[in-house]
């Protein structure tokens, strides 16, 4: 074990530690702080950038701002893009814990306005545990057109067998 200077602020701490104990600098982060990690890349399209990258805590420990990523691509605990991923997702397709998703979401709770996939599926197409949408498939169904354990239209029956 040795001593070295932080490189955010200079503090001498140990090669072995993981967060400095005088400014929160984690070593093993990348840039941010507190074990977290953000990736953003400098091209941009709609002023966005192409891809967001958020890791760690949802609030970050030096701000206590919520760490949101935001982009075309976007990852995180909490995304917010055209394609975003996370526990919570909003976007054109959304996957995650709960996804909102504009075309697509898959998700425990799926919600969009086109196709839905997930424990529970809301959506124009919705498939999952509990479905509901105008075309639902799942265990519990509710839609126009609806096939699960408790409901059987015909019509949609008649479509998969043509498969």
């Amino acid at each position: 074990m040795s001593l070295i200077p932080c490189p955010e602020c200079g503090n001498k701490i140990s090669d072995n530690v993981a967060i400095c104990p005088q400014c929160g600098y984690s070593s093993r982060g990348g840039t941010g702080s507190f074990y977290g990690f953000e990736y953003i890349s400098k091209h941009k399209l709609f002023g966005l950038p192409l891809v967001h990258i958020v890791s760690g805590p949802a609030f970050d420990p030096t701000t206590g701002k919520l760490r949101i990523a935001k982009g075309i691509i976007a990852i995180g605990g909490i995304a917010v893009g055209w394609l975003a991923i996370g526990g919570l997702a909003v976007g054109l397709i959304a996957f995650g814990g709960l996804g909102l998703g504009l075309l697509a979401a898959i998700g425990g709770a799926a919600i969009g306005t086109g196709f839905s996939m997930g424990g529970l599926a809301v959506g124009t197409i919705a498939v999952g545990g509990c479905a509901v949408g105008y075309y639902a498939i799942g265990g519990g169904t509710f839609g126009i057109h609806a096939l699960g354990g408790n409901a059987q239209d015909p019509g949609l029956q008649d479509l998969f067998r043509g498969f």
